[in-house]
């Protein structure tokens, strides 16, 4: 029986990027399409809205009418948003996949504490390649040492209005963790000034803004006469659009609990 899928966010580039991609994958069915109570497509088909022709299937400003325990959403809208479809998926006991990033240190603890609840995959990066990433990151962090310094380098198009990206944020926790740095106080956010010698602990996160660029992260561990730098860059948003429809597909059948994506890939730690 094919996933039964619902897309939030429909009528976006993401939104529109998932729907498409969605009826072309085998196993996978589009049941439902949410968007912002004030958007223009609501009550249009979203096949027509996202170009690939009618689907019987009409876009809606109510997430929590359309959740039920045998439906899986994928969300790639905003903190704000995706948050309270967490909280309708938890009271409908429905599963989720979130995608969407910016979330501040409040919504972060209310989803860290609501995800548990419910059949749920939440990562800053659905990427396939990010989720290796994140783990070859780990263990070069790991074998490199104290003598190698960290940084962190992301570019995105202009229109992204967080920074740094929550993948390069989950790319400076994989290197703490490793490492046993603080993700508290160790990152920099950029330079400027006289600002002295770098600190032995210190990972500096830059964030770069400009075109259409879909997402380009590098990690780079730099030593006394080599460094090395590991560089995962999206060509398109389809490669995150693939990973949370994989992560769906795969998340119906299991237990109530929180998961990564690399729970999906079978990645152990």
């Amino acid at each position: 029986m094919p996933t039964k899928i619902i897309v939030c966010g429909a009528a976006g580039r993401m939104g529109r990027t998932l729907i498409t991609l969605i009826t072309q994958t085998d196993g996978a069915r589009l049941v439902g399409a949410t968007e912002a109570a004030d958007n223009a497509t609501l009550g249009k088909d979203a096949g027509e809205v996202a170009g690939v022709g009618t689907l019987g299937v009409r876009i809606t400003d109510d997430y929590a009418a359309l959740a039920t325990p045998d439906t899986v959403a994928l969300d790639f809208t905003n903190a704000t948003a995706a948050l309270e479809h967490l909280r309708a998926a938890v009271r409908q006991h429905s599963a989720i996949v979130i995608g969407s990033t910016g979330f501040t240190p409040a919504q972060q603890a209310e989803l860290d504490t609501l995800a548990p609840q419910t059949r749920s995959v939440i990562a800053s990066n659905m990427s396939v390649g990010i989720t290796v990433l994140l783990r070859l990151v780990r263990q070069a962090a790991l074998a490199l040492g104290p003598e190698f310094d960290p940084e962190i380098v992301e570019m995105h198009h202009k229109l992204k209005i967080d920074a740094p990206s929550g993948t390069a944020l989950s790319l400076g926790r994989a290197v703490t963790g490793a490492t046993g740095r603080d993700f508290a106080s160790d990152p920099v956010y950029g330079r400027e000034g006289v600002i002295g010698q770098r600190q032995p602990k210190e990972i500096g996160i830059l964030a770069l803004r400009g075109g259409d660029v879909v997402g380009d992260h590098t990690v780079i561990f730099a030593g006394m006469g080599e460094r090395i730098e590991l560089t995962h860059r999206a060509q398109s948003r389809d490669c995150l659009a693939r990973g949370g429809i994989r992560a769906a597909l795969w998340l119906v059948g299991q237990p109530v609990a929180r998961y990564t994506m690399a729970d999906v890939l079978g990645l152990k730690n």
